[in-house]
């Protein structure tokens, strides 16, 4: 069976590439978790090109790989068992903004920063942003169930995504549209939160109903800096008892925040645990609650305090490039460590736990670091709990890569037994497949399991929608 030809036949030969150096790209996640035994890249430019994928793959029981731009970091995006690679960047159109109704449609391919940009000329936006939001795209982001520096205030992927269009893999390669153009919707059980963070385990997404929200009026922020934890938690807390609801509230270990201002060449005064605050505001109020964060960071002893006005001020004082240097710090590092060796791993943790008990897995996180001799990188959105510890090693070292692989676990036994969850915006892929059996036992509730594998049967019946994913 020639799958590559069979679709060169019903597609064009333009929209099917089995160059392997280009199929290389295609088959490698940040990372550096790499796939095998692909046989193709294919470029569907629209709904009936994705049918013909699926009815191909399903015909011949091919796996199929949806992919947006591969920033994963859970190994949701590589082809694990071999199969095809569907790339999504040919279909980036923006099909409709309403103001009225709050809505963007949307095609898989399009990058959240353009649509952001597109959003811009209305007044609105698109809240979710990932770290990645230059080149993630939005069917991406509906995949893994997508967070960010916003998810304080705005929630992930599933507050967002009002409605889908999907092919699922059936001998038909059936198209269901699930949700509405509305918030209120009632359908029976909701397909719609059940496609999103799926991991393309599930169907494909060719389009998206998004909600969209206003651009605030303005933002004020502060880049604070601090010797102890507990401090630096704590104006987060006084914040919220306030009243105030972060627009972004950010941290950093101060190690990392060390090596992050040295990547990024930053000269900014100010050395230990970072937080990152912004507050959004209407004009009027701006200067009163900037003072009042201010007035909060030095109550709760922060040794140096940067402020800014607005995003665009916030921007050129640079107070988002540490945060922003996160994951390149710690790549950077991983290379440093091992003599400048490129292929390295860089395993980042997506642990969740209850804002209150946040210093407490900070603590533990280090505590395990120092346990397996490891430098952890370590930052992450304090608003709602999420926490990034990192650390990168040799993956042609086996002993290194099982201490690192024991430590994976054992942070995510932390979140556990803090009351949190092992991903909370990265999703599960491969890498947290153990987390979330873990997770069933720790709740009493191992049969979730077993239900979602049926739920899976169902949409995808012979497996081969990124199979090896989730369960």
């Amino acid at each position: 069976m020639d799958i590559v030809g069979i679709l060169k036949r019903r597609l064009g030969g333009g929209k099917v590439v089995d160059d392997p150096a280009i199929i290389g790209i295609y088959t490698r996640e940040p990372s550096g978790l790499r796939g095998k035994g692909v046989e193709a890249v294919v470029f569907p430019e629209n709904v009936e090109d994705v049918r013909s994928i699926v009815k191909a793959a399903y015909e011949y029981s091919v796996p199929i790989y949806p992919q947006g731009s591969s920033t994963s970091l859970s190994g949701s995006a590589y082809p694990e068992k071999g199969g095809i690679v569907v790339s999504f960047e040919r279909m980036r159109s923006i099909r409709e903004v309403n103001i009225v109704d709050a809505v963007a449609v949307v095609e898989p391919g399009v990058r959240i920063d353009e649509l952001n940009e597109h959003l811009e000329e209305y007044g609105y936006m698109f809240p979710v942003d990932p770290a990645s939001s230059a080149v993630a795209t939005v069917g991406g982001a509906i995949n893994t169930g997508a967070g960010g520096m916003r998810g304080v205030k705005y929630g992930t992927m599933r507050d967002w995504v009002l409605g889908l269009q999907v092919v699922i893999a059936d001998e038909e390669a059936t198209v269901l549209r699930v949700g509405c153009r509305t918030v209120k919707c009632r359908q029976g059980l909701d397909l719609t939160r059940l496609i999103v963070g799926s991991e393309g385990t599930l169907g494909i997404v060719t389009e998206a109903i998004l909600r969209i929200a206003p651009i605030p009026e303005k933002v004020v922020y502060i880049l604070a800096f601090y010797d102890s934890l507990e401090d630096l938690a704590r104006t987060v807390i006084d914040v919220k008892r306030r009243g105030i609801t972060p627009y972004i509230a950010e941290f950093m270990e101060a190690e990392t925040v060390q090596r992050a201002k040295k990547l990024a060449r930053v000269d900014l005064e100010g050395e230990g645990h970072m937080l990152l605050l912004g507050v959004d505001v209407n004009r009027e109020a701006a200067e009163r609650i900037l003072t009042s964060l201010v007035e909060l960071a030095r109550s709760n002893k922060a040794k140096a305090i940067h402020t800014a006005g607005s995003t665009e001020e916030a921007v050129e004082r640079g107070l988002f490039t540490i945060r922003k240097n996160l994951f390149t710090s710690q790549v950077h590092y991983t290379r440093e460590r091992l003599g400048g060796k490129e292929n390295v791993m860089v395993l980042i943790e997506d642990i969740v736990v209850p804002p209150s008990r946040l210093v407490e897995a900070v603590r533990g996180i280090m505590d395990l670091s120092r346990k397996y001799g490891f430098t952890v990188m370590l930052g992450g959105h304090i608003g709602d709990g999420n926490l990034h510890p990192a650390v990168g090693y040799d993956p042609e070292d086996p002993e290194e890569t099982r201490r690192v692989e024991e430590w994976f676990i054992e942070v995510m036994k932390l979140a556990l037994s803090l009351g949190g969850s092992v991903s909370a915006e990265h999703g599960i892929g491969t890498l947290k497949k153990k987390g979330l059996v873990m997770e069933a036992e720790a709740l009493g509730s191992q049969k979730m399991i077993e239900l979602m594998r049926g739920i899976k049967k169902v949409f995808d019946p012979k497996g081969i929608l990124n199979p090896g994913k989730i369960v």
